[in-house]
């Protein structure tokens, strides 16, 4: 069965609103320096959540900053905007947890919160969630266990015995599993709600590429074999450092839908769901929040019979997990 599927565009967290800009992260002392400038402006990060005003960041001056709590350099805004205009330098800051409440301040979750944000600040955010993960992880050099500073404007580390460590990001699959008669498979994880279910995930393995993880861990977790993964869209999760990598596959001739088998330790339960069973508003099911691809991929294949998706709707259908 050819596939209704659509490539995925503009998902929450992959939207372009920042030039990352490679060059301005060397010169020694760039981000002191660019902290000078009048025009700058700072994401204040404080517990992994940022300083906003609703659902906008709210960028602070530069020169408000204590250097001293300048992590990063993100790059330069590309679109004009009330706080911003175009070509406005953007660095990252860490408050203590501990620090003076700012007047007025809201702090905003990315998980909770990604898919209201504009481009920019989705942009912004979601690269200073991945260095301020990465930064907490890496305090000792992994080679010789020496204490590592921050180089290159917040993008490498580096240790006095000369080691040079960057920010790494953990490749995992994200899959649409369909059957021909184009039901959606959902599985339970130990960890939620018994109500709560999502699409099959994993990390890729050494030495792996992505079509074959996908096609291992759906025979991991489900006992279903698949076949043809297609790509769809990808998106950063910073929760610590992942890339999620979204595929859609099909079960495989000779392979009998009905003989799901949970792993009964990472997902407790499967099920094949129509469209209807989805879009029915008491089911009780909880599903991903807006702000992850999953939410993103069940939507597209709500939406591929032309019927309504659940973000169609005014009010959500169902609760849903955030």
């Amino acid at each position: 069965m050819s596939s209704l599927l659509r490539s995925l565009t503009d998902l929450p967290l992959s939207r372009t609103g920042i030039n990352r800009n490679y060059a301005a992260r060397l010169p020694e002392n760039a981000l002191a320096d660019m902290a000078a400038e009048p025009e700058t402006r700072v994401v204040v990060i404080r517990s992994r959540r940022a300083l906003a005003s609703g659902t906008s960041l709210r960028l602070v001056a530069g020169t408000d900053i204590d250097t001293d709590q300048l992590l990063g350099y993100l790059g330069h805004t590309l679109q004009d905007a009330a706080d911003a205009p175009a070509g406005t330098t953007v660095l990252l800051a860490v408050e203590p947890d501990d620090a003076p409440e700012r007047e007025g301040a809201e702090w905003l979750d990315l998980r909770a919160s990604g898919d209201a944000l504009s481009a920019r600040d989705a942009d912004l955010l979601t690269e200073s969630m991945a260095l301020v993960n990465w930064h907490a992880g890496y305090a000792f050099c992994p080679k010789c266990g020496a204490d590592t500073r921050n180089d290159h404007s917040g993008w490498a580390r580096r240790c006095d015995n000369g080691h040079e460590l960057f920010p790494r990001t953990d490749p995992a699959v994200i899959v649409l599993v369909l059957d021909d008669a184009d039901r959606l498979l959902l599985g339970s994880n130990a960890l939620w709600e018994n109500n709560r279910y999502s699409l099959l995930a994993g990390f890729v393995e050494a030495g792996e590429s992505f079509e074959q993880a996908v096609i291992r861990e759906v025979e991991e977790e489900s006992g279903i074999t698949v076949t043809d993964p297609r790509y769809l869209g990808s998106q950063p999760w910073p929760f610590p450092r992942s890339l999620m990598v979204g595929f859609e596959a099909r079960v495989a001739s000779g392979t009998d839908p009905a003989a799901l088998r949970p792993d009964g330790e990472e997902i407790l339960d499967l099920r094949w769901f129509t469209r209807d069973q989805l879009r029915d508003q008491n089911s009780g099911l909880l599903l991903p929040g807006r702000t992850s691809i999953a939410r993103a991929l069940i939507e597209a294949w709500l939406a591929a019979d032309g019927g309504p998706t659940l973000d169609d709707r005014t009010e959500d259908p169902y609760p849903v997990a955030r």
